[in-house]
């Protein structure tokens, strides 16, 4: 699996990565000889991923919505792995919901976590990569920010503001440091599989031009790409894997 050779070593962050695209996308720079520091929220399904992948070489349980949880994790990696190259900034929550049943709490949350935490982060390692003079950072934002999606107004806007962040940054932090989101579509992650059964599934399929959902894995080879020398002329960029769905009508 592994193909660039100068990510071994590197030193990388992944949030939201007890699950889905983050610990897909963890394996992933494991394989290319990555070391892999992982943060979620969820403090037994991280404890868990990390016995499962002792390759791993650290974790940090937080809340990336709370200041001195990113901070601490961050902290935590720079005692452990003496810094960060790369920054997976993936974190993030989506609830179903049509927006005049959206309460403000839920919104708030969402955004807390969704835009708030990839600022946090996204600062954090931007400070500490100007100094040491390079890195990634890349950002997992969404088709949903690109265009309006019913039942979802709270989680497209936080997207929609990650777009703009990763932008913003890049233009603040170049030539040093290279900021960069993805936009996946439909992925068959655990928390899809929470908000839809199998029929609605199907009826999604049925309108993204490849018929299918994508794969966490797949997510996760892009962001190796973007995180590789292959990639270094490419920052700003809002980078779409949807299997077609927002090239047009289907």
């Amino acid at each position: 699996m592994a193909r660039y050779e100068e990510l071994k070593g590197k030193r990388v962050m992944v949030t939201g990565a007890a699950s889905g695209i983050g610990l897909a996308t963890a394996r992933r720079f494991e394989a290319e000889g990555a070391r892999v520091f992982i943060v979620d929220y969820n403090r037994k399904a991280l404890e868990e991923t990390q016995a499962a992948h002792p390759d791993f070489a650290g974790f940090s349980p937080a809340d990336v919505s709370k200041e001195e949880d990113v901070k601490a994790a961050f902290q935590q990696m720079d005692r452990e792995l003496g810094g960060i190259d790369v920054l997976i900034s993936n974190a993030g929550v989506s609830v179903r919901n049509g927006v005049l049943d959206t309460p403000y709490s839920q919104w708030n949350r969402t955004m807390g976590i969704n835009l708030g935490g990839m600022f946090l982060c996204a600062k954090e390692a931007a400070a500490r990569m100007r100094a040491q003079g390079g890195g990634v950072i890349l950002m997992t934002a969404s088709t949903n920010g690109t265009e309006g999606h019913r039942w979802y107004a709270d989680y497209n806007a936080s997207k929609a503001g990650v777009i703009l962040l990763t932008k913003t940054m890049a233009l603040e932090l170049a030539p040093v440091v290279r900021v960069n989101c993805v936009c996946p579509g439909y992925v068959l992650t655990p928390m899809q599989r929470a908000e839809y059964t199998d029929e609605m599934l199907a009826k999604v399929n049925e309108g993204i031009p490849m018929k299918r959902h994508a794969e966490p894995e797949e997510i996760g080879a892009l962001y190796a790409f973007l995180a590789s020398d292959d990639a270094k002329y490419i920052t700003g960029a809002d980078i779409r894997i949807d299997g077609g769905e927002t090239a047009g009508l289907y």
